[in-house]
């Protein structure tokens, strides 16, 4: 009986700057490791900003694709020869597959913020707010609206950028932009179903305020290192730790579930992928 053809190598990774944080390895050589697609591999690459193109025409032909991260996922719009739906709606993407001789852009991102909020408990939400105005609210904008927000308050630095407000614009959505440093956020489901941070991980965020016998409403940062993040620690010490604060790790499972469905064919492991990001997790919060 002849055994069965050994497996051509398949090579899969993250790319950005920095990278070193990422959980995207952990994530994505779990999912391979329950699949049993032992032929397959998973590394993290530094690219700086401006090289990802360079980067991925020297790829050879048995890397199937890469996981982006920031600040990189604009870059990764561009070089993409195809655009998934997602990804051309938010103008960023999260996710490279080799497609023939050239490669899908697609994210991500958009359904693992979904899927994280639902988890938290958040259903059909009207009022958002959202810290930050780059790549990755973007993606979160689209994930809101698909869950039935409306109304979104972007809390920015310096005014919000134009593909933000051009792509609030397209999805009808009714804006409100207030400055980081001076605003007073009130934390209240009165005034927003839900509260979301995309600020980078060493950022400040804008004071917060949670008011006597407030009703909470879903509270989540995209950051999980380091953490608790800045923002989480000041939601904490705001509420004196009744509001608690979704850590970004829940939107990176689901991004990377859908990634891995992408990059294989295969559904994502959920279970083992989160059995493998909560083990890493209890040595890295």
């Amino acid at each position: 009986m002849l055994s069965a053809a050994p497996h051509r190598a398949r090579r899969a990774g993250v790319v950005g700057s920095p990278v070193a944080h990422s959980l995207s390895p952990v994530l994505h050589r779990a999912a391979y490791d329950a699949l049993g697609l032992t032929w397959w591999s998973f590394e993290a690459t530094q690219v700086a900003p401006g090289g990802l193109r360079g980067h991925v025409e020297q790829l050879p032909d048995d890397w199937a694709g890469l996981a982006v991260t920031m600040p990189l996922k604009e870059e990764a719009l561009a070089v993409g020869t195809r655009v998934g739906a997602a990804a051309a709606l938010s103008g960023a993407a999260n996710t490279l597959v080799r497609a023939g001789s050239g490669w899908l852009a697609d994210n991500t991102d958009v359904h693992g913020v979904v899927q994280a909020l639902v988890e938290a408990g958040l259903q059909q939400p009207r009022r958002a707010v959202v810290l930050g105005g780059g790549a990755t609210a973007r993606s979160t904008l689209v994930a809101l609206h698909e869950m039935g927000a409306r109304e979104v308050t972007f809390v920015v630095r310096e005014g919000l950028r134009g593909r933000t407000a051009e792509l609030a614009a397209r999805l009808g959505t009714d804006v409100r932009v207030l400055p980081l440093h001076g605003t007073r956020l009130v934390l209240d489901a009165a005034v927003a179903d839900v509260v979301v941070s995309t600020l980078p991980p060493g950022a400040d965020p804008c004071a917060l305020v949670v008011p006597d016998g407030a009703s909470a409403p879903v509270v989540m940062d995209v950051v999980y290192r380091p953490w608790p993040s800045r923002f989480a620690a000041a939601v904490g010490a705001a509420s004196a730790g009744r509001v608690p604060v979704v850590r970004g790790t829940d939107m990176l499972l689901h991004q990377a579930v859908r990634q891995v469905e992408l990059l294989t064919g295969h559904n994502g492991p959920v279970r083992a992928m989160r059995a493998a990001l909560e083990t890493e997790g209890a040595e890295t919060a």
